[in-house]
């Protein structure tokens, strides 16, 4: 929880400079069609310090969500619960195996994707409270959700390979700042709204050690 709030605290200037910018209305813009496209190209930063280890996880978290607009489109309308224990539970079987395989922490992996399962669904909740209370703002078009999921299929492998190459980082004292720093670049980069910021802090809680 500390960490949440740390990054939370971090990003909270920059979120509130989004919705003064952009009208509270627009607080979370309705999703695209398709599947959202990679990241940019993070900064050059030696991949063994801190930050190159630590940013690659805030980066493929803020990729990960955008997907979540695309589920929500998808599912928006249909009857499709946003709870999906079973696909849920199917993730997180494959990243602890993906983990196993790669002689990373199976048990830590899990925790970190659980935090991105649910901040994936806290955009979901967001973007349908916004639809109910203005119709004229939902997807008109309803994406392959087969599709979606073969892209959160790769930034998922990408991701646990991230947490792999992290441990120390992740248990490093200086964890929490240094994620918090990489997560405010990574807000800024992709001009995340108010939301999103907050499910990117939702996401990274569990990435720190003891956090």
């Amino acid at each position: 929880m500390q960490l949440t709030l740390s990054i939370r605290s971090a990003l909270a200037a920059g979120a509130a400079a989004t919705v003064l910018f952009a009208g509270a209305g627009a607080a979370a813009a309705a999703p695209v069609a398709t599947v959202p496209a990679a990241a940019p190209a993070p900064s050059a930063a030696p991949a063994h310090s801190p930050y190159g280890q630590l940013r690659p996880l805030a980066a493929l978290s803020a990729e990960r969500l955008a997907t979540a607009d695309v589920v929500a489109a998808a599912k928006y309308g249909t009857g499709s619960p946003i709870d999906d224990p079973a696909r849920e539970q199917e993730v997180l079987n494959s990243v602890a195996e993906q983990a196993r395989q790669l002689g990373a922490d199976p048990a830590a992996t899990t925790r970190i994707f659980r935090d991105q399962i649910e901040a994936n669904k806290v955009v979901q909740r967001g973007l349908y409270r916004q639809w109910d209370a203005n119709p004229a703002q939902a997807p008109t078009e309803r994406p392959d959700l087969q599709e979606v999921r073969k892209e959160i299929n790769r930034i998922n492998g990408e991701l646990v390979r991230a947490v792999a190459a992290s441990p120390q980082a992740r248990s490093a004292p200086s964890c929490t700042p240094v994620l918090a720093g990489a997560a405010l670049k990574v807000r800024a980069e992709r001009k995340l709204d108010g939301l999103h910021t907050a499910a990117l802090a939702r996401s990274l809680r569990s990435v720190c050690a003891g956090a």
